[in-house]
């Protein structure tokens, strides 16, 4: 793309001799990795159970991906916004949709007012998308789209907008969340029941498998249910056994565990505390490692690493002192550089108050791009292990979300114990304790409860024009009148005709998109066919 510096991202090297020599600055040459001849239960980097990371060489051979969380008011803004982070050596896009397009309705709908733009980028259809990617370098860029009930109409949208470009789909890579069961925990952008909602993951997971391979069908995220309040055990159990469901509800599907279980990724939070973070990050991947093979016997091994993205803890900016935001992120992204994170997005120092500006996201990604090159995170990998105290962390956080799994799997697993209220109960419970603990002050937040101040440096934060509703209203219905009215209605009727079948929806979606309907209109189809999750 001319007049973009895209870092172009290596493979993962896992030959250590393949890796240039690192020193430090007084001579000492840097091993690519440390331990003993045998290092007994925790494993090499690289293998089985995977603690120490999901490749040999980790960062020695490649950097994590630097993203930055994005999206505002409309397609052609952060559409500018994207080739500004790519200019300053962003090297992968991340999407964020406003509430509207989450939700599956169109930017006109009626529920829809005062929302459009106002927390990501409305997309209606096909030509929005196509503003939002024009001139990005697909086959060069990795992007992940933070989206879960409409998920499988972004990433159609995504997949035509790309093949448009010339892109071949098996050069189409990213990540689309995809994870509905953390919806109904934590975070409340569902729209239809449980059980169906499961179908459309599982038909996003064998639609990819077959067209876009290269694609990282669902991202099990954690990051929301520790944004709800949850503890870190809380976070790595709720998250997993989730993933069992996913899992689950794919092999009953027809599809092999081997297969998927690849394109599996995840999406953690990364809190405060430095070392129960790296801990957390560790005995997360070797939980989930001894699952896939023990559970449910998968016996390759990429089929039993964990791969994840990491985004700092938004729960903990704070409006007062803003700039201290800045120090808060730099520590939460060394606990997920320590703890092996493959891609990070750390948040600006302004989102207390608003969408963050060019400004304070230029900051935020230089945070990364310092620790990537200067602070000596990248010259050996696993760098604590071994650490008496991070160990016995490890191992303390596993036994408490191993316990919590098996409560959950007591209840019928992730989705009979989410309509039971279970996990929502504990995450309830662990806020409310944490809210308390900051009231007394037996927790401190600096700026908040501590060394507060008189008056804040004056922050001005980011707003989105109010006209740009009313401006992607008519864009809308320009869209809506230069399409084949017919042929979108005979589109739609068959997604609806599919939906009372067992076939793979994902076909029939994309049909319908291809034919001008916009998100709402399949969204509502579906909602016909399938109705509407409404929590008890």
């Amino acid at each position: 793309m001319p007049g973009h510096r895209l870092a172009r991202i290596p493979r993962p090297v896992s030959n250590p001799s393949q890796l240039p020599v690192r020193s430090t600055s007084s001579g000492i040459e840097i091993d690519v990795v440390y331990g003993p001849a045998s290092h007994g239960e925790l494993g090499e980097p690289g293998e089985y159970p995977f603690t120490r990371g999901p490749y040999p060489t980790m960062y020695r051979g490649r950097p994590w991906t630097m993203r930055q969380y994005a999206g505002f008011g409309n397609a052609r803004e952060t559409n500018q916004r994207f080739k500004a982070l790519l200019e300053a050596g962003q090297t992968g896009l991340s999407v964020a949709f406003d509430l509207p397009t989450q939700m599956g309705l169109d930017s006109d709908a009626a529920l829809a007012a005062g929302e459009v733009g106002k927390v990501g980028v409305a997309i209606d259809g096909l030509s929005d998308m196509r503003v939002l990617l024009d001139g990005l370098p697909l086959a060069d860029v990795t992007t992940s789209m933070t989206i879960n009930a409409t998920a499988p109409v972004l990433l159609l949208l995504y997949q035509l907008v790309a093949e448009e470009q010339g892109t071949p789909p098996e050069r189409i890579r990213g990540t689309v969340q995809n994870d509905i069961l953390k919806e109904y925990i934590a975070r409340g952008t569902y729209i239809y029941p449980p059980a169906v909602s499961m179908r459309l993951v599982t038909d996003l997971f064998a639609y990819c498998s077959r067209e876009l391979p290269n694609w990282n069908t669902i991202s099990i995220s954690g990051y929301h249910i520790r944004e709800a309040g949850s503890t870190a055990a809380q976070e790595i159990a709720f998250t997993l056994a989730n993933g069992i469901a996913y899992v689950e509800a794919a092999i009953e599907a027809g599809m092999d565990v081997n297969r998927f279980g690849p394109r599996l990724s995840f999406f953690w939070n990364s809190h405060n505390h430095l070392f129960e973070e790296v801990a957390k990050f560790r005995a997360a991947r070797r939980l989930w490692a001894t699952i896939m093979k023990e559970r449910f016997g998968a016996t390759e091994s990429v089929a039993r690493r964990m791969r994840f993205h990491t985004q700092t803890a938004g729960s903990t900016l704070t409006a007062q002192q803003p700039e201290n935001n800045i120090v808060r992120t730099t520590v939460q992204a060394v606990a997920a550089t320590l703890g092996g994170t493959q891609s990070l997005h750390t948040n600006a120092f302004d989102e207390a108050l608003g969408l963050p500006t060019e400004h304070s996201a230029t900051i935020a990604l230089r945070t990364q791009q310092i620790l990537g090159a200067e602070s000596g995170i990248c010259d050996t990998v696993d760098p604590l292990a071994g650490s008496y105290y991070v160990e016995s962390l490890t191992d303390a956080l596993e036994v408490a979300a191993s316990r919590l799994i098996r409560e959950t799997d007591r209840l019928g697993g992730a989705v009979a114990a989410i309509e039971q209220g279970f996990p929502q109960a504990e995450i309830e419970e662990a806020a409310y304790r944490a809210s308390l603990r900051i009231e007394a002050g037996d927790d401190i937040v600096v700026g908040v409860n501590r060394y507060v101040a008189d008056e804040d440096a004056g922050v001005e934060p980011l707003t989105v024009d109010p006209v740009i509703e009313q401006a992607q209203r008519e864009r809308l219905a320009a869209f809506r009148a230069r399409r084949d009215q017919r042929s979108t209605d005979r589109a739609l009727g068959r997604l609806k005709e599919v939906a009372g079948v067992r076939a793979n929806l994902m076909y029939p979606m994309k049909e319908a998109l291809l034919a001008g309907a916009t998100l709402g209109e399949v969204s509502n189809a579906l909602r016909r066919g399938f109705g509407v999750h409404r929590p008890g």
